[in-house]
Order: C-alpha cells, then sequence, then structure tokens
C-alpha cells in the first residue's frame, strides 16, 4: 500500500479528531479540483479552511435561531414597509445590523395599536442580527417575567447577559401586581447601559401606570428605557385586519370582473 493510500485513509480520522467535519466531508471534492487546476498548496489550504469557517458560522445561526424563541416566518423581506410610511426601511435595515447600538446597550422601543406590526418588525429585526452574529431572546413579556419569578432573581437576570438583545412583547399585559412588575423593573435596571431591551406595547408612556403600579417606579423604568432608546411610532390601522379585509374582497372583485 502506497504512502499516498494510507495518509488518505487516515484523513478522514484525522479531521475528524480536530473537529472539521466540514473539510472531512468536502475535502475529496476540492482536492481533485486543486489537482485538476494546479492549485497552490496556498490556495488548496485556504478553500478548505474558509468551507469550515462557513459550516461553522451556519451552525452557529441555527443553534441561536433555535435559542431565540423567535415565532417562524417572520422576516424583514416579508414586511410590507408599505403599510407603514411612518417607518423608514433604510433606518430598519440599519438597525439590522446591530454594530453601534447594542455595542452601547441602547435600546428600541415600537409603539402601535394591536396588529400594526410590531411583534413582526421586532421579530425580523431578530432575526436579521442572529444572522449578523448577534444572540436574541424573544419572549412574552408576562412568560419571562413569570419565568424569572421561579428562579433566583440577580442570577437568572444574570444569565440572560449572554443575549446581546432581549426582546420584550406586548410588555404593557403584564398584570398590575408588586411582584411582578418590580421582576420587571429589576430587569430594565440590571440591563441599563450594558445590554439592549426591544420592547413592543400597546399604549405610550402616559399609560404606562397601568404597567407599574407605584408612579415613581414608573418615571424610573421609562427614564431608564428612552435614555438611549431609538422609538417607532407605529400607530397606523391594524395590518392584520386590513389584509383580513383584502383577502375578504378580492374573490368579490374577481367576481366581479368575470361578470357580463
Amino acid at each position: 500500500m502506497s504512502k499516498i493510500t494510507v495518509d488518505t485513509a487516515r484523513l478522514p480520522l484525522l479531521l475528524n479528531e480536530l473537529r472539521l467535519p466540514a473539510i472531512s466531508r468536502l475535502w475529496q471534492d476540492i482536492a481533485t479540483r486543486a489537482d485538476k487546476e494546479g492549485w497552490p498548496a496556498a490556495r488548496f489550504l485556504s478553500a478548505l479552511a474558509e468551507l469550515e469557517v462557513a459550516e461553522r458560522a451556519r451552525r452557529r445561526i441555527e443553534r441561536h435561531l433555535a435559542e431565540s424563541r423567535l415565532p417562524p416566518g417572520k422576516t424583514l423581506d416579508g414586511f410590507d414597509f408599505n403599510a407603514l410610511p411612518m417607518l423608514s426601511r433604510a433606518h430598519v435595515m440599519a438597525l439590522a445590523a446591530g454594530d453601534t447600538w447594542l455595542a452601547k446597550g441602547a435600546n428600541l422601543l415600537l409603539f402601535g395599536p394591536p396588529g400594526c406590526g410590531k411583534s413582526h418588525i421586532a421579530a425580523a429585526l431578530g432575526r436579521a442580527l442572529i444572522e449578523n452574529g448577534r444572540r436574541v431572546l424573544f419572549m412574552r413579556t408576562t412568560d419571562l417575567v413569570q419565568r424569572l419569578q421561579a428562579l433566583q432573581l440577580a442570577a437568572a437576570i444574570g444569565k440572560l447577559d449572554r443575549f446581546d438583545l432581549l426582546i420584550l412583547d406586548d410588555i404593557a399585559y403584564v398584570t398590575k401586581d408588586q411582584a411582578e412588575t418590580s421582576v420587571l423593573f429589576e430587569l430594565i435596571a440590571a440591563r441599563y447601559e450594558r445590554r439592549s431591551l426591544m420592547i413592543t406595547a400597546n399604549q405610550p408612556f402616559g399609560d404606562w401606570n397601568k404597567v407599574f403600579p407605584d408612579p415613581a417606579m414608573t418615571v424610573a423604568a421609562i427614564d431608564r428605557l428612552v435614555h438611549h432608546a431609538t422609538i417607532f411610532e407605529m400607530n397606523v390601522e391594524s395590518y392584520r385586519r386590513r389584509t383580513a379585509i383584502a383577502r375578504k374582497t378580492k374573490p368579490d372583485r374577481q367576481s366581479g370582473d368575470s361578470s357580463p
């Protein structure tokens, strides 16, 4: 048996030992091409390394999407920016890069009535940030608060630091209970100027006394949220309602067009 044959037989074992699955799977195809085209050794090695890096990035994104709890199917490409003229597509795309505002621990606040697209844009931004290498957690605010209540609070909040962004959906639905609102305030205070929050809310700040029963706590929470924040006001007719009406009327128009 030739030395080349022995080396070829050992190579998969070595690559598995080094935990290089992409190279292990694809090196033969790349080697065949390199031999055919006469690549120098450096180009061959670079091609293999690029494959492994791309594979690791893909697997990392898959892991981070799985842990994010993002609702499926919400993307920026699938969002109808024409329905929200006050929402700049360019601004949203800049936020999706996440380079500056997440590094500063800045926040993003989305206000508007039910059905206007707040949760969609929040989830779509979360997905885009994950694809750009960030870690994101999306949860209904009430679910997260109840989860934190069941754990040792300081340690649980500390574990959330691994997420560059927490998306708290429907903050106004937290019940006006001292224990729950205290937990929510502690979370906001702990992440202040360190880690970012994205919050969706049906009610403007003037109605947040329904969220925090203590007026001083309301002021303190709002102050921390808006100090470094981008605020989107999405006060338009329900997107879900418009879509439902459009679906309902479309067959009527089609049948009308076919009438003599």
